[in-house]
Order: C-alpha cells, then sequence, then structure tokens
C-alpha cells in the first residue's frame, strides 16, 4: 500500500468496510498452520497484517504451503526462485492461486494477486487459505498437518442409488409433503375473468 496516496470519500469508506473483515485470530491460526505445514523451520511474523502481508508478499511460503499438500515428485510449483523482483514475485503469488484452484478451492475464495501485493483485501487472502486448509481436511489423504479442529471439514455428496422397483413403488404413494389432501375442491370457484356473483 506504499504505492497509494490515501483515500477519500466513497473509496476511504469501502477500503474500512474491507478492513473491517480481517479476523485477528484466524491470523493467528492461519500462521501456525503454515508454519506447521511447511515443516516448522521459518520464522514467525509479528501479529498484524501488514506484518502477514510482508511475510507471505513473495510468494515463496505459498508456493511451499501448496506444494507440501501432495506427494513428493507430483508438486504443482516445480521451480520456486527466491527473487526481489516484483513482477517475479507476483508470478509466484499467481502461481499459487492456479495451483489452489486445480487443488479444489473454488473460484470464489480465490484472492487476487493485487489483493496480497498490494495489501487492498487481507480478508480475501485469509479466505482463500481457510478455503485451502478445508479442501485439505476433506481430501483427508495424509498431507494436511497441524490441528484438524483449525478448519472446518467441507460437505461432500452422498449419492442414493434407488432401484426401479422402489422407483415404482414411490411412484404409487400420495406425497403429503405439501400437506393433507382432504377437503380440497373446486367448489366455489369460478372461471378467470367473470364477476362474483353475489345473491
Amino acid at each position: 500500500m506504499a504505492n497509494r496516496g490515501p483515500t477519500y470519500g466513497l473509496s476511504r469508506e469501502v477500503q474500512e468496510k474491507i478492513d473491517q473483515k480481517y479476523d485477528p485470530e484466524l491470523e493467528g491460526i492461519l500462521v501456525d498452520w503454515i508454519i506447521a505445514q511447511c515443516g516448522g523451520n521459518m520464522e514467525r511474523p509479528q501479529a498484524g497484517k501488514a506484518h502477514l502481508q510482508a511475510w507471505l508478499m513473495d510468494g515463496t511460503l505459498l508456493c511451499r504451503l501448496i506444494n507440501s499438500l501432495y506427494p513428493r515428485g507430483k508438486e504443482p510449483i516445480k521451480k520456486i526462485p527466491d527473487t526481489q523482483m516484483a513482477f517475479k514475485q507476483m508470478e509466484k503469488i499467481s502461481q499459487f492461486l492456479k495451483a489452489a484452484e486445480a487443488y479444489g478451492v473454488i473460484t470464489t475464495d480465490i484472492f487476487q494477486t493485487v489483493d496480497l501485493w498490494e495489501g487492498k483485501d487481507m480478508a480475501a487472502v485469509q479466505r482463500t487459505l481457510v478455503a485451502l486448509g478445508s479442501v485439505a481436511i476433506t481430501k483427508d489423504d495424509g498431507f494436511y498437518r497441524g490441528d484438524r479442529s483449525w478448519f472446518h471439514r467441507k460437505a461432500q455428496g452422498n449419492r442414493r442409488e434407488f432401484s426401479e422397483e422402489q422407483l415404482r413403488q414411490g411412484q404409487s404413494l400420495i406425497g403429503l409433503q405439501m400437506g393433507s389432501n382432504r377437503g380440497a375442491s373446486q367448489s366455489g370457484m369460478t372461471g378467470y375473468g367473470m364477476p362474483r356473483q353475489i345473491m
């Protein structure tokens, strides 16, 4: 955010609303998970979204995070260059986002590169990391490391198969889900467009 000047008016109100969505408690959980998932040999950032942004901004940790969720040799990001060039760092963030989507994070949960790079919407970054953790727990393939209570397991489909006989039996039943069918008649109804006859 150092590259942008102060915001005024409606832009400021929108930015304040976005900033209110950031969860400091969730930040601690996400930092703990990233450290546990990536091997624990990294320095913990200070509390605060500016420090979290600086910690994740070069994209290296994000790439290591997504690679740790795959078996050795099948990592989606083969080369993680250690560079200080801005466009290369943004490219690493973009690679992480593509790999997260391929892993199973839905598109609406994925942040945009500028949300992290410029610090515009760190709450969106949190949402993406939470969604990634939830997908990792749901897959339950043994690559998730950390406390399982940190993220929710995503709901999974429970398809049911019915035989032809069961389907035929269901057709003969009168469905009463909409209520009782007693006393239903059309007496007293008039055709459309005709005036009501009151005598």
